[in-house]
């Protein structure tokens, strides 16, 4: 590191000099040319060429495309003055027939000198002038950027290069180009993630923001002491893993075509180049086809933030600004309280915004839903609760995810006809399987949640709890009277308390009294400030506690939030790990947009359940009001002002 110290205040054009020279102090160059771009470079016969320059636009978060050489060019003027990619890299790497044979120092052995673009058109040459070489983006390029913000680059403190690792995701393939997504990482402070976030989205060209940050094993990684390229760098207390995509996948590439000769950089020695590091309008000539266009808008309301929603297994997750406020808003909407039930003591900002990160991230989601308040009734359930879920489905299922539904047994034949007529009414646009949960062992939950009982492979990701009664302290149900309605109810609570103990279940309640599974984790609050709170507090928590004036609304504000989600351009990146997997295109917009609840929805569902004897939840009417609130004006009204913060979303970028 002392030698390094005399070096690192040299500009880019002055270390290429060195690293020509083979000057024995130059070879990572992580920490140096600090406010330039750096870059990793893949050298590659001309037949190729093409394939892989399509390569990189669909991987662009790994590969974002500086510049692409003529054939035989070995000058790359857009990026570097007087360079020579045959000398100004420390360390090259020669692959021959699909296996990395050796590394060398230069590459004049291998490529013929510069020529003019009319020499190149006069005259043919030999194999070895035929070769095309690729700059791309580093993700050194932004280290200096963090350091000036305080941020510290744990490998540059520990004279290291940056680990790098091969992962279980696969890049999306072209021609013979077909490999796993490499990622590099770093350590960051978890109080500094926003930073490090906002840093490296503004410098699409270095990789952009982060595309996975927490456990490492959810991208297929198993041991952060053993990089697949690089060097070990030590977590210091507090810190969260960052990965970051990474330029050393156009290696992985080139090993998977089985090019009969190809040539790149050596990981961590990279080609320094004269591009400052600041986020550009347009750097190149011609314009960087590599660079993610969903990453190049730099508004200030695309900047992502970064929220933890997970925490076994830790995981973190990214939405633009943009996002984030909106949903914010459908929050305040849903908070409100006509009724005047108190509701708003029990209020948890971001709760909404964390859960429906945490469902945009699910394969297979369990709702639950149905509270028997109307115990002299038969059925003795109330309207709040099932639109809600059912509108949640509606927009997971349009999303991709799987959907199951669990009732209580007793309820089992009227709910199916429920979700029967929400199909053929089309509220729903396809069934999902409605399932009971009756608690028949002492492991009949774990074998309910995972596979085989076995907790390491779990059947589902989520479990989503809307108006559902919640066990209290004494193990008894109560309704908002004081009323204990144990026996109209099945022990659906079990799942939560067991989920509590496996690993990548989350769990999320939503309520608008603090009776409702999953308001455990407001139980203090709700013993103290609700009505018979001591008494009608559940008592199992979820990992998020959505609050509404009334729970139907929490599930609206749901679906909506996920909407916003999946047409924010920083959360789908983060979500795809950076790949190009499924564009937003105007038609899927479209679908989410039909699977939105409505009014005309949300009254044809309210007037199913009224047929089939459901009743409003404080007054007992069998009319079409839920909570005694009838559904013209109030909760019509809470829904078009939904959908208004909602749809602005709708434009694309």
């Amino acid at each position: 590191m002392e030698q390094l110290r005399t070096i690192n205040t040299l500009s880019p054009a002055e270390l290429r000099l060195l690293i020509r020279q083979e000057d024995p102090r130059v070879r990572t160059t992580s920490g140096l040319a600090a406010g330039y771009q750096q870059a990793n470079v893949a050298i590659l016969p001309d037949h190729l060429a093409d394939d892989f320059h399509v390569f990189c636009d669909r991987n662009s978060a790994a590969l974002p495309l500086l510049y692409r050489s003529r054939s035989g060019e070995t000058s790359c003027p857009p990026l570097a003055e007087h360079a020579d990619i045959r000398t100004d890299i420390s360390q090259y790497c020669v692959f021959e027939e699909g296996q990395r044979v050796k590394t060398v120092s230069n590459l004049k052995s291998y490529l013929c000198q510069t020529r003019s673009t009319s020499e190149q058109q006069a005259e043919h040459h030999g194999p070895s002038s035929d070769m095309v070489c690729f700059y791309l983006g580093c993700s050194f390029g932004f280290e200096g950027r963090l350091e000036k913000a305080g941020v510290p680059v744990r490998n540059v403190e520990q004279g290291k290069n940056v680990s790098m690792f091969k992962t279980a995701v696969p890049c999306l393939p072209v021609g013979e180009f077909r490999c796993p997504l490499v990622v590099s990482m770093r350590p960051i402070p978890a109080g500094m993630l926003d930073a490090a976030v906002e840093i490296t989205h503004l410098n699409p060209a270095a990789h952009g923001a982060p595309v996975h940050i927490g456990d490492p094993a959810l991208l297929g990684i198993q041991d952060l002491s053993r990089p697949d390229y690089g060097d070990p760098v030590e977590m210091q207390p507090g810190d969260v893993p960052v990965f970051w995509a990474c330029g050393v996948t156009a290696m992985e590439a080139l090993l998977s075509s089985k090019v009969s000769l190809a040539f790149s950089h050596s990981p961590g020695c990279m080609f320094l180049t004269d591009i400052p590091d600041s986020p550009p309008t347009s750097i190149l000539s011609p314009p960087t086809r590599g660079v993610d266009p969903l990453i190049t808008d730099l508004s200030p309301e695309l900047i992502p933030l970064c929220f933890k929603i997970s925490h076994n297994p830790l995981l973190y997750s990214l939405a633009s600004q943009r996002a984030v406020t909106k949903i914010r808003q459908l929050e305040s909407i849903i908070g409100e309280d006509p009724g005047q039930r108190g509701i708003r003591a029990l209020f948890v900002q971001d709760e909404l915004l964390r859960s429906c990160l945490a469902l945009s991230h699910a394969t297979s989601v369990v709702i639950t839903t149905g509270f028997p308040t109307h115990f002299k009734h038969s059925p003795p359930d109330e309207t709040d609760g099932p639109p809600g879920a059912i509108a949640m489905a509606t927009m997971l299922l349009s999303l991709g995810k799987q959907v199951t539904m669990v009732t209580d047994r007793r309820a089992l034949d009227m709910n199916q006809a429920i979700i029967d007529e929400a199909v053929s009414s089309g509220v729903l646009k396809t069934a999902f399987p409605l399932v009971t949960f009756e608690g028949s062992g002492p492991d009949s939950a774990l074998r309910f949640l995972c596979h085989h009982g076995d907790p390491s492979k779990p059947r589902y990701d989520h479990l989503v709890a809307i108006e559902r009664t919640g066990r209290a302290t004494d193990g008894n149900y109560y309704n908002m009277r004081g009323i204990n309605i144990k026996h109209l109810v099945d022990p659906i609570d079990d799942l939560f308390v067991a989920a509590k103990d496996i690993a990548g279940i989350t769990t999320i309640g939503i309520g608008d009294g603090g009776n409702e599974l999953g308001m455990g984790k407001l139980k203090e609050q709700v013993k103290a400030l609700m009505p018979r709170g001591g008494l009608i507090a559940c008592d199992v928590p979820a990992d998020y506690a959505i609050t509404a004036g009334v729970s139907n609304w929490g599930g609206y504000a749901v679906a909506c939030g996920l909407f916003l989600l999946h047409t924010c351009p920083s959360h789908q990146r983060y979500r795809n790990r950076g790949q190009r997997l499924e564009p937003t295109t105007p038609q899927r917009v479209q679908d989410w947009i039909a699977n939105l609840p409505s009014v005309d929805k949300e009254e044809s569902i309210l007037s199913v359940l009224v047929k089939y004897g459901i009743r409003s939840g404080k007054t007992g009417h069998l009319a079409m009001e839920v909570d005694g609130l009838t559904f013209h004006p109030t909760h019509s009204d809470i829904i078009i002002r939904l959908l208004e913060v909602t749809g602005d979303s709708t434009t694309l970028k």
